[in-house]
C-alpha cells in the first residue's frame, strides 16, 4: 500500500536522512520527495511517499519520536 506522509521539520542538518532513514528502517520504501522551507525559515514542510505492506501507524509513531520532526499526518494514497 502506498502512503503519503506530510511532515513539519526544524531545519536542522541531517534531518531529511533521519526521516528516510527512519521510514526504511521500519519497511517503508520511499518513492517520492517534495518539500519548501516555510516562511519563517526554521521549517520545513516535507511530502513523502512511501510504500510498504505495513501498517502505517508504526511510521508514524517512530517519526513523531525524532527531535527534528514537529508534525507527521499519515493518510493513503489512492
Amino acid at each position: 500500500m502506498r502512503y503519503q506522509l506530510d511532515l513539519t521539520l526544524r531545519q536542522a542538518e541531517g534531518a531529511l536522512a533521519r526521516v528516510l532513514g527512519t521510514a526504511e528502517r521500519r519497511g517503508f520504501r520511499p518513492l517520492a520527495v517534495d518539500g519548501e522551507a516555510q516562511s519563517d525559515g526554521d521549517r520545513w514542510h516535507l511530502r513523502l511517499m512511501v510504500e510498504s505492506d505495513r501498517a502505517d501507524a508504526s511510521l508514524q509513531s517512530q517519526l513523531a519520536k525524532l527531535h527534528d520532526c514537529l508534525a507527521v499526518e499519515v493518510s493513503p494514497c489512492s
